[in-house]
């Protein structure tokens, strides 16, 4: 079976890595059905797999996503929160299985979306990559086993200069996944940067610092700190493609599974 797969945002960065992708089928039982971006995406009306960097598709970029997904099996999101809302309403209204990659969700949002996974089913990960998807595990454990011993919990990321939001949604998944470990509740005890007297350090609390410049694809440091040592647990991805296969992984994955709403550790099979 061949899943006919919809990219949104095909004209961003992550959209023509997906596109070209796909179009090289570097990953089997996959093909591009469609292309959609914003009226004002200057890929509109191009060739979606040449825009992308590689040879045609024979699939133009559109702006209207009822048209590209009509017959589609599943759509891949990864485009702006507010129009990755928009587009799971719509999946949930044709019964399209769905991959949703776009950070910045809102908690509203987010309920919105496990709504819309009641009647198709829909993965959403803060992060597509393997590599990461194993981090979280590691994270939580690694909080569980030094919970009340004396451990800081710092996430420092980076990431390139374009990147709208901060902290990046990996970083916060990183933060739940050491409360989860702690048993803590993760908006009680954030800490977003530090700047002038702010006092003493309290022990209950998980800091988070964001780097923005140049190109980096993103960089994500957990730090455990204590008296007389740290431990470290990190990932640092070096192309944006770690990404798109992960979420074309869990494209292959998806179709025909119940409604409901899952995350990459559904897919790749990871268990706490």
């Amino acid at each position: 079976m061949t899943v006919k797969t919809v990219i949104t945002g095909a004209g961003g960065r992550m959209g023509r890595t997906l596109i070209r992708l796909l179009v090289e089928e570097k990953v089997p039982g996959l093909a591009l059905a469609g292309a959609v971006d914003i009226p004002d995406c200057p890929a509109l009306g191009q060739d979606a797999g040449t825009q992308a960097g590689t040879q045609a598709a024979g699939i133009p970029v559109v702006s209207d996503l009822e048209t590209a997904a009509k017959g589609a099996d599943i759509l891949i999101d990864f485009t702006h929160h507010t129009a990755t809302v928009e587009n799971a309403r719509r999946c949930a209204d044709w019964g399209t299985a769905m991959v949703i990659g776009t950070t910045g969700l809102s908690e509203d949002e987010m309920a919105t979306i496990a709504g819309c996974a009641k009647t198709t089913p829909i993965v959403v990960a803060p992060n597509m990559s393997l590599g990461m998807n194993l981090l979280f595990c590691l994270v939580t454990e690694a909080a569980r086993a030094l919970k009340d011993k004396g451990y800081d919990i710092e996430i420092i990321e980076r990431h390139h200069r374009l990147k709208k939001d901060a902290p990046s949604g990996t970083a916060i998944g990183l933060g739940q996944a050491a409360a989860k470990g702690l048993a803590w509740d993760l908006t009680k005890v954030a800490k977003h940067g530090r700047e002038g007297l702010i006092g003493e350090r309290p022990a209950k609390e998980i800091g988070f610092h964001a780097v923005r410049g140049g190109d980096i694809v993103g960089d994500h440091t957990v730090l455990f700190a204590a008296d007389g040592e740290c431990v470290e647990l990190s990932h640092r991805a070096t192309s944006r493609e770690t990404f798109a296969l992960g979420a074309l992984q869990a494209a292959t994955w998806l179709p025909g599974k119940p409604a409901g709403l899952y995350s990459m550790r559904d897919v790749l099979g990871l268990v706490e």
